[in-house]
């Protein structure tokens, strides 16, 4: 666990990081990459094909898609077949134009709120309708579970085509269990909608059971799922625009495939082909001790919010470096508290409201971060929660 070093932090200040444009003085722990390097084999490969100098086109070959299936043998006991893959520019392009080819303008695509926000702008502004089955929250034990009445009667509703799942669950951490995932996606074969399952978390299970891939599922049952993975949250790696989607099915692939290539998105760049097949390949020990170091962070924050003695509490979660917080009995507006929180400390966190559903109330924070920019993080919030 010691060989790689999580101590500090790359200093993104005054570059073109988007979750650092912020002003001086002010502590960005909101949008969802991490103030950590990547693996040292991932970068090297960057840098070995840097220095060839020579950038012209490229596409994926065996190798790629080869590392990609053995990654899910490894870390997750299933394996997809390399020819059930296609390479994507992203999980969130990948979600658009499927959305766009595989449902109809008037359309309703099903999400679970409080969840991703960004699966709203892709279902909204490509012409269709959002329509949730919101998780319901238990505020004793601070646990989220699936209305299954609800979720069949919208599923049922004849515009509903297409289903969005985020698994593991952003922003609450829940790791779906493989029994849920067959009920949802018996639910969905049941009513004729396709389920699209978002897998980004899926290598950050800090506790408890792995996730189920939905392409690992029986046969009988994943015949209208695609899955979307990256190595973008699990390696820090977003700004490589690199994706998979897998997609049993061979009809439906056939029609995925259409809209990834019709959308000019299945193309990589001149590192996403190195870096995923390094982050795959070379990437576990890394991983591990990259899961160590947010389990650590995440009993401190744990720990904080039990020392200031305040009514916020830190919502149980198995998977991700996203800290889900319930501040409802200090607030029913999580814009306004983190407005004010900004205000007076500095300290940037994403209100719950963005999220939908039951969100507003919660604050989310990442802490996929070096232990001193946690502290700095923890000072901040602990102070403004207890004036």
């Amino acid at each position: 666990m010691d060989e790689f070093d999580f101590a500090d932090a790359p200093d993104r200040r005054h570059s073109d990081s988007v979750k650092w444009d912020v002003a001086p003085g002010e502590l960005p722990m909101w949008i969802a990459d991490m103030d950590l390097r990547t693996a040292p084999a991932i970068i090297e490969a960057m840098q070995d094909k840097v220095a060839t100098g020579v950038f012209g086109y490229e596409e994926p070959h065996e190798d790629y898609f080869d590392a990609v299936a053995d990654w899910y043998v490894r870390e997750h006991r299933a394996r997809p077949l390399t020819s059930w893959m296609t390479f994507c520019t992203g999980v969130v392009p990948a979600i658009s134009s499927i959305v766009r080819r595989v449902t109809n303008v008037g359309d309703q695509v099903l999400v679970q709120e409080p969840v991703y926000n960004i699966f709203t702008n892709s279902i909204v502004n490509n012409g269709r309708h959002k329509l949730s089955s919101d998780l319901v929250y238990d505020r004793t034990s601070l646990t989220y579970s699936v209305d299954w009445a609800d979720l069949e009667a919208k599923l049922a509703q004849p515009l509903t085509t297409l289903m969005i799942l985020c698994n593991p669950h952003n922003p609450t951490g829940h790791v779906w269990s493989r029994q849920e995932l067959e009920r949802t996606a018996g639910l969905c074969l049941k009513h004729h909608v396709v389920l699209l399952s978002d897998e980004i978390h899926g290598d950050l299970v800090l506790q408890g059971p792995d996730y189920t891939p939905a392409f690992s599922l029986d046969e009988s049952l994943r015949g209208d799922t695609i899955t979307l993975v990256s190595p973008s949250k699990t390696f820090n790696l977003a700004a490589l625009h690199a994706a998979t989607v897998i997609t049993p099915d061979p009809y439906l692939r056939a029609l995925v495939d259409r809209g990834l290539n019709t959308d000019e998105l299945a193309e990589p760049n001149l590192l996403a082909i190195p870096a995923t097949i390094a982050a795959y390949t070379k990437g576990s020990a890394w991983l591990e001790s990259l899961k160590a170091q947010l389990r650590a962070n995440r009993t401190r924050l744990g720990q904080a919010l039990g020392e200031c003695r305040t009514d916020v509490k830190l919502v149980p979660a198995q998977a991700t470096y996203l800290a889900w917080l319930d501040c409802t009995a200090l607030t029913s507006d999580s814009g306004e508290m983190c407005t004010q929180l900004r205000r007076r400390t500095g300290l940037c966190l994403s209100p719950g409201s963005i999220y939908g559903g039951n969100g507003n109330g919660f604050l989310r924070m990442n802490i996929a971060c070096p232990p001193s920019m946690l502290e700095d993080g923890l000072a901040r919030l602990t102070s403004f929660l207890t004036v």
